[in-house]
């Protein structure tokens, strides 16, 4: 398993470089890089398994918009408002987000106790298999940090690109 210190402490070394490369790739996004994205998503999880690591679950939050509120809320047994008054709070972009890190469902063994019914955005992380990836190119340099796996494949993509 990867030092997820060291990770960040990588990441935050290589951002400026990664941000001058986001943007090359930005202003000429290259022909067949969400395939390259997704075939180097495939390569590093079949060595990073997120049970071992649950980085994001204990360092960031993920937005939650009213679906999946509702759904999470009917899970617990629960009005969509006590869900929002024991969990959660409004950030400064107006969106829902954890009063709290660690993720307050993450369980023992970093399972998921909402797994099913978890986020749309915990369901799409960390974004490196959705298609049109140079539109999500900000949120990936943040999570080079959060995630092993982004950071690789950031890194690998450097290489190709």
């Amino acid at each position: 398993m990867e030092d997820l210190p060291k990770i960040r402490d990588k990441a935050r070394s290589a951002e400026p470089e990664n941000k001058k490369f986001f943007a090359r790739l930005k202003k000429s996004v290259p022909r067949g890089l969400d395939d390259t994205v997704q075939r180097l998503h495939v390569e590093a999880f079949r060595e990073i398994d997120c049970l071992h690591c649950a980085n994001c679950c204990k360092t960031t939050s993920p937005i939650f918009r009213q679906h999946d509120i509702e759904r999470i809320a009917r899970r617990l047994r629960m009005r969509p408002a006590e869900l929002i008054e024991k969990y959660l709070h409004v950030d400064e972009d107006g969106d829902h987000v954890l009063n709290s890190a660690p993720c307050a469902f993450l369980g023992p063994g970093n399972y998921c106790s909402v797994y099913e019914d978890r986020p749309a955005a915990c369901r799409e992380y960390p974004h490196t298999e959705r298609k049109r990836f140079h539109q999500v190119l900000d949120l990936a340099l943040k999570n080079t940090a959060v995630c092993p796996a982004v950071f690789r494949i950031v890194e690998e993509l450097k290489k190709i690109y």
